[in-house]
């Protein structure tokens, strides 16, 4: 977005301080020559015609070196040409020569201060203001939030945080413009958006330009592939934008404007990545899109809520940020907005989920900032309800606009895009170290590729992450069918049950502890073998769980009951042995009994929700049938199980 002078605009309609609005009282000057070139700059600059105007009120201050309102004029052209320091100039050479003359000469001069980052001088000239006799009182309260505005701007920039940003290199920035990162979970894929001349070999400044998007992969820790077009069917001959990439890399959401089967004036689009291949992109239709303007999604770790910027209808400022969530048919809601929590009656833009689902970041002109738009960031509380935004903080946010910040997983690694000093050419990528207080809930995720055991083929399976303390699903999603592979975050302090599963096949399961002195944000990297239904063919129930020396199921358990149960009558010919295990600590009649114990547990389970006891039988076999050493705790506790065996499938 190109930068905007909201302030401006806002303090010349609250104080009317034009030059062009002054022809109410007498002028500073005595001189005929000086008032008609005055007038006459004053007839150019009514026409938008800066540079005869610019002349003209030459000509009138060699007339008259005092002749404060060509100074002002001078002051104004200079500002709407956003040449600040000459601006700056010109009025304080009002100022200089009668202070009294027009008051709100201050208030020109502090608002470019402020928009410049001279927050000191900024604050002095408010307050001058507030201390001129011609100022009003109704003015003077007006401007006591600006001056509040550079007390925060003056402590954030005594005060800064950590921000050593670094170029992501020639791989990724191009001579042209390249912003609006997005990656995966895992941070081995790139997305950027890139602006560059349709015909490239055109050396033409009014050449047309165009949106695109590149990518780029992960070849070591450090070193990026180069980026390359995604191609068609994601890029066109229009623009594509402000795009959003799924943890996993599977989804991709992103703003084209203008298109045939458009909404609005931009609508949001979805594809699918299969393969290698994405699919035609969809527009997310009249539920998701409106009439105006929707743009610049971010997609939740769990693929159930789209954070984006809109100007609907309903909207508290010109921009704000929305919310759609899927309900249980996986269909996309109305939008509701974010509220009072996030939103103002300015700006609200560029919305980031954290893939910890509790940390948005977002661009903002309306909460307390250092001028422009700043960077804030949010949490939501446990009852859902987002807190107070947080200004990230300076030398990250500066007068300047700042947005489209975006952050890995881990929470460590922040990217964004910056037209700094030293680039490639226009805006390039950047990354810096996330400085601790402003860092996300750390989220690692689990990997690998599904297939089948016996055959080595990849297959497209149902994956499902559930919290094992409240027994909803956190995460559901599927292998890719093509390669079998899937990705799935986990933010850490939960305890999660992964369930893995395809008709036809056993199911496999899997447990993650997460919680306090057990927490781990390494990445757990595992493949998926799933076993055709076969007989002989056993499954180790991983979260299935009993305290020690004990045999009642605890509660933690029934998503796994529930799976198995869910497996019986999928496959209602199938008849399977429930074994209890032991590892070989105690007596071996005491853990025989423990085994059997435990096995029958889970038998009556199965029959109690409707299996019938004749496709059911149990055994304790106790330390008799180790799958692990018995001389590490880890063997150990991968010899205290509970498996099912498949009997029968078709049983005569």
């Amino acid at each position: 977005m190109k930068k905007t002078i909201y302030f401006f605009i806002l303090i010349f309609l609250i104080f009317a301080t034009s030059c062009k609005a002054q022809n109410t009282y007498k002028y500073s000057s005595k001189s005929e020559k000086a008032i008609k070139a005055y007038e006459q700059a004053t007839t150019y600059y009514d026409s938008y015609d800066n540079e005869n105007a610019l002349r003209e009120l030459g000509i009138a201050i060699k007339a008259d070196e005092k002749f404060i309102e060509a100074y002002m004029m001078k002051g104004d052209i200079y500002a709407d040409q956003k040449k600040y320091e000459m601006a700056i100039t010109n009025y304080k050479k009002a100022i200089e020569i009668d202070p009294y003359f027009f008051a709100n000469n201050y208030l020109n001069l502090a608002m470019i201060e402020l928009k410049t980052g001279k927050y000191n001088d900024a604050k002095n000239d408010f307050v001058a203001f507030t201390k001129n006799k011609n100022s009003t009182p109704i003015n003077i309260k007006r401007v006591e939030y600006f001056i509040k505005q550079c007390e925060f701007c003056i402590n954030a920039v005594n005060n800064p945080v950590p921000f050593n940003p670094v170029n992501l290199g020639d791989s990724i920035n191009s001579i042209y413009s390249d912003y609006l990162p997005s990656i995966t979970a895992d941070e081995q894929t790139l997305v950027i958006t890139r602006r560059l001349p349709k015909d490239e070999n055109t050396i033409d400044q009014n050449n047309t330009e165009e949106e695109d998007f590149y990518v780029s992969h992960k070849l070591n820790d450090s070193t990026w592939s180069k980026a390359i077009d995604i191609g068609p069917p994601i890029n066109t001959s229009g623009n594509e934008g402000a795009q959003c990439l799924s943890p996993d890399g599977k989804d991709l959401y992103f703003t084209a404007c203008n298109r045939s089967d458009g909404i609005g004036s931009c609508d949001i689009y979805y594809s699918k990545r299969i393969g290698d291949t994405w699919s035609i992109p969809l527009n997310m239709g009249p539920v998701v899109n409106s009439s105006k303007w929707d743009s610049q999604p971010s997609v939740s770790s769990d693929g159930k809520t789209l954070y984006f910027a809109s100007n609907r209808s309903g909207s508290k400022g010109g921009m704000d940020i929305w919310k759609s969530s899927k309900n249980e048919k996986g269909e996309w809601t109305t939008p509701v907005n974010m509220g009072d929590s996030i939103n103002t009656n300015n700006g609200e833009m560029s919305p980031f989920i954290h893939p910890d689902d509790q940390t948005l970041y977002f661009a903002s002109t309306g909460h307390m900032g250092l001028g422009g738009f700043d960077i804030f960031y949010s949490r939501k509380d446990s009852n859902g309800v987002w807190g107070k935004p947080v200004n990230i903080g300076y030398p990250i946010n500066t007068f300047a606009d700042e947005s489209y910040l975006i952050v890995n997983s881990f929470g460590n690694i922040a990217y964004f895009s910056s037209d700094r000093p030293g680039g490639k050419g226009g805006m390039d990528i950047y990354s810096f170290p996330l400085y601790e207080k402003a860092r996300p809930k750390r989220v690692t995720y689990f990997k690998g590729t599904v297939y089948d055991k016996l055959t080595k083929e990849k297959l497209a399976a149902k994956i499902e992450l559930i919290d094992l303390k409240t027994g909803t699903t956190f995460i559901e999603s599927a292998s890719d069918p093509l390669n079998g592979e899937f990705l799935v975050c986990l933010p850490t302090e939960k305890d999660y049950a992964l369930n893995v599963s395809k008709d036809g096949y056993l199911f496999y399961s899997e447990n993650f502890t997460l919680t306090g002195t057990h927490s781990n944000s390494d990445p757990f990297l595992k493949n998926i073998p799933l076993l055709p239904i076969k007989v002989g063919e056993s499954v180790v129930l991983k979260n299935i769980f009993f305290d020690t020396d004990k045999f009642e199921l605890k509660p933690e358990s029934t998503t796994e009951l529930e799976k198995l149960t869910d497996l019986l009558n999928k496959n209602p010919k199938m008849e399977i042995e429930i074994s209890g295990h032991t590892d070989n600590v105690g007596e071996d009649k005491y853990n025989q009994i423990l085994s059997e114990n435990r096995a029958k547990a889970v038998y009556d389970y199965l029959i109690n929700h409707g299996i019938a006891k004749e496709r059911l039988s149990y055994k304790g076999y106790g330390v008799s049938k180790p799958i692990d050493t018995n001389q590490t705790e880890q063997g150990r506790a991968n010899n205290r199980r509970t498996e099912f065996k498949v009997i029968e499938t078709s049983p005569k």
